[in-house]
């Protein structure tokens, strides 16, 4: 999963009752809509999704418009998500749920039929999986 859609997925999964947190996702939302418009695909995926965040068919929804709009080509942007992950790791279960996002995009990526194309995904530690 891609910087920008894990951080608007994960900032949508941790409750954001510090203001740090809300303050980073209301960034990165609103640096999406000054680049793409508050009409665009993106921008409405993202909407899409708060409604019901828990919907694994709008994350795929926003992942694919984040690469449609190639939105990982703006450094403004990433940073802005990358400084949002920070946070979130931060938060208690943070990690924990950045770790579960990322994991549910390789079991699909590697359980599907079709094709999967993964990019742009850090990861740290050492990987369980042999």
């Amino acid at each position: 999963m891609d910087p920008i859609t894990l951080a608007i997925v994960t900032g949508l999964a941790i409750p954001t009752a510090k203001d740090v947190i809300k303050d980073g996702y209301e960034a990165l939302k609103a640096a999406l809509k000054k680049k793409f418009g508050d009409q665009s695909d993106v921008v409405d995926a993202v909407e899409k999704l708060e409604k019901k965040p828990d919907s694994e068919a709008r994350k795929a929804t926003v992942q694919e418009e984040v690469e449609i709009a190639k939105v990982n080509d703006d450094p403004e942007i990433v940073k802005l998500a990358q400084d949002l992950l920070n946070q979130l790791k931060e938060q208690p279960g943070g990690q924990q749920v950045i770790n579960q996002n990322v994991s549910n995009v390789k079991y699909a990526a590697t359980s599907g039929s079709g094709n999967a194309n993964i990019s742009g995904i850090t990861e740290h530690g050492t990987s369980k999986d042999n």
